[in-house]
């Protein structure tokens, strides 16, 4: 099936597809999902493409349900999320390059291995019946290492979308994470105990599924359960550690204006035009982008957990 991987080839093309049509996906982003997702799925280790499938569904789910009150709240958000080429990548780069490195160090026989040849070693070829991939023991722990970047990454995304979507519906207003003050809800950088237990959430759905494709589809990770099964936690603690990465940079490094106008937080996007006297600016200094929050603290978080593997 690897040679000719058409099933992987017509999911990856289903779920970009599938999520312009719903409006989920800009047709770039449609595009670059399906890219994105066929590389992923391709990889004879299959929880990364399963992983990057579930945190599509979770994290499209939890943007319609909160669309009816973000658009209320926030000025240029996009109805159902509507995520373009340079969104999908922020929230697919960290696990993509992880699953490249992967297959090209694995895999002996794939593109990613034959393309990156002169630079990537290929190590012992990956078989399921005899090791499994979060094994410390592997290439010096190489394989767990990458498995756990890929676990930082859509534990970080995940949270995230998770403590913004859902976390904007909290009863109780968000406090800036670096003065602690009441701030509007939709802030950079504002916090809830609703957002914070739902990144925390996020990254244990993350964990959750990296353990049990592990199990399924490796009979050496199901007698290694052990060096399984702590990546449940160590998903949730990312998901957390994540979403307070992109909040305090959110809060100190990406500005959040704010129209006394129209009682709403103005996004990247908002195209309404705003008088100066009617903008009040809330936190921040404007260097980054929200798309460019969501890709460094994505690769933050990668980077812990690839340490901490």
């Amino acid at each position: 099936m690897f040679d000719k991987p058409w099933i992987e080839f017509l999911i990856a093309a289903y779920l970009g597809f599938s999520g312009v049509r719903k409006r989920s996906l800009s047709p770039s982003g449609g595009i670059a999902a399906f890219v994105v997702g066929f590389s992923m799925l391709s990889t004879p280790l299959r929880s990364f493409g399963i992983s990057l499938i579930i945190f599509y569904l979770v994290g499209s789910k939890a943007t319609k349900r909160g669309k009816d009150v973000k658009a209320k709240l926030e000025d240029g958000h996009q109805e159902a999320g509507y995520r373009n080429a340079n969104q999908v990548i922020c929230n697919s780069f960290s696990a993509f390059l992880a699953t490249v490195w992967w297959s090209a160090s694995f895999v002996s026989n794939s593109w990613e291995a034959q393309f990156l040849s002169g630079y990537i070693p290929t190590s012992v070829p990956y078989n399921s019946t005899n090791w499994c991939a979060a094994s410390p023991d592997i290439a010096g722990g190489l394989s767990r290492i990458l498995l756990f970047v890929a676990l930082g990454h859509f534990s970080c995304c995940l949270g995230d979308t998770l403590a913004s979507e859902l976390g904007i519906l909290s009863p109780t207003p968000p406090i800036l994470i670096t003065t602690l003050k009441t701030v509007p809800p939709g802030t950079n950088g504002g916090i809830s105990k609703t957002g914070t237990l739902a990144s925390a959430l996020g990254g244990f759905i993350m964990g959750a599924t990296l353990f049990v494709t592990l199990l399924i589809e490796s009979s050496a990770c199901r007698s290694q359960w052990y060096d399984v099964l702590p990546l449940v936690l160590y998903g949730s603690f990312a998901g957390l550690v994540g979403s307070l990465i992109d909040s305090l940079m959110g809060a100190t490094i990406q500005e959040t204006k704010y129209s006394t106008k129209s009682n709403k937080i103005l996004t990247d996007e908002s195209s309404t035009p705003v008088s100066v006297k009617d903008v009040k600016t809330i936190s921040g200094f404007n260097l980054l982008t929200n798309n460019q929050i969501n890709l460094l603290s994505s690769i933050l978080t990668a980077a812990i957990m690839g340490f901490l593997a």
